[in-house]
């Protein structure tokens, strides 16, 4: 299955109605768990990086919703929000400027031919790194840019199921990924050489949360895969179904996992 076709059209919607675009971001946080994780993680290491203004670069920002949470809850900071997409980034670039949101900017780039140096106190990268075949260059120009003392946050699919992958005889739920995902060792043997540490790491997605997501994503993104008919479908799908969703994600993210399909994972520049 294929993400972007439909992530397109969600695109598409909140490009034509931008009026729409906050109550999306406010979905996107409410319905997909690990923006539970990531939102949490930013707001420890805003308190860990001091009082002072700060430099972040949002790394493949897609629609800018994090980009979005950041401008609003990490202040004092100034974000520099990139994709490789063209018309996305210059739709969320047209929002912010409606919305006077001052301490933003946006461009387009190749995270594998970025040349910043020394420039950024945190970089973001949320689900992205499983897209790029050439990582070990990306993690080089991340560890470039960031100051001394930066860190960079990494949330992706794992090994243990992330893209849906079980076993060696499985294919990627995700069409787009170039690996079905990382493991905390593996992730430390491309980080370590370069020169980062490992300030933490954690696992998401266990089994409570493996199964909301299930539930709350999979299912339905299999359903207008099918047919965008099913567009009409969902409100009476959700409506059944989110009490048990969110129970489920709530319990994955008050538990310590061993292990979950995905995993959240910060390096740190001393």
């Amino acid at each position: 299955m294929r993400y972007d076709p439909i992530k397109n059209v969600f695109a598409g919607i909140i490009n034509k109605f931008p009026s729409l675009r906050i109550l999306f971001y406010k979905t996107l946080n409410l319905m997909f768990l690990r923006s539970w994780y990531v939102r949490r993680e930013l707001i420890k290491l805003r308190k860990k990086l001091g009082s002072n203004e700060i430099n972040i670069y949002d790394a493949g920002s897609g629609y800018a919703q994090y980009t979005y949470f950041m401008s609003k809850h990490l202040k004092p900071c100034s974000i520099y929000s990139v994709d490789i997409k063209e018309d996305w980034i210059k739709d969320s670039e047209n929002f912010f400027n409606s919305k006077a949101i001052k301490n933003v900017s946006f461009g387009i780039e190749d995270l594998t031919k970025i040349n910043h140096e020394n420039t950024f106190d945190l970089i973001v990268c949320v689900d992205v790194m499983e897209h790029i075949e050439d990582d070990v260059k990306v993690f080089n120009n991340y560890y470039n840019a960031l100051k001394q003392n930066g860190y960079l946050l990494i949330n992706t699919p794992s090994v243990f199921g992330g893209s849906d992958v079980h076993d060696q005889d499985e294919e990627s739920f995700i069409g787009e990924h170039a690996r079905d995902g990382y493991s905390k060792e593996e992730l430390e043997s491309k980080l370590h050489p370069i020169g980062f540490t490992t300030y933490q790491s954690i696992y998401t997605y266990g089994f409570w949360g493996d199964k909301a997501w299930r539930l709350g994503i999979k299912y339905p993104m299999m359903l207008l895969n099918f047919s965008k008919i099913f567009f009409i479908v969902l409100p009476f799908y959700y409506l059944l179904t989110l009490p048990f969703t969110f129970l489920m994600m709530y319990i994955d993210y008050s538990t310590n996992n061993k292990v979950g399909s995905g995993i959240n994972f910060i390096a740190h520049k001393k």
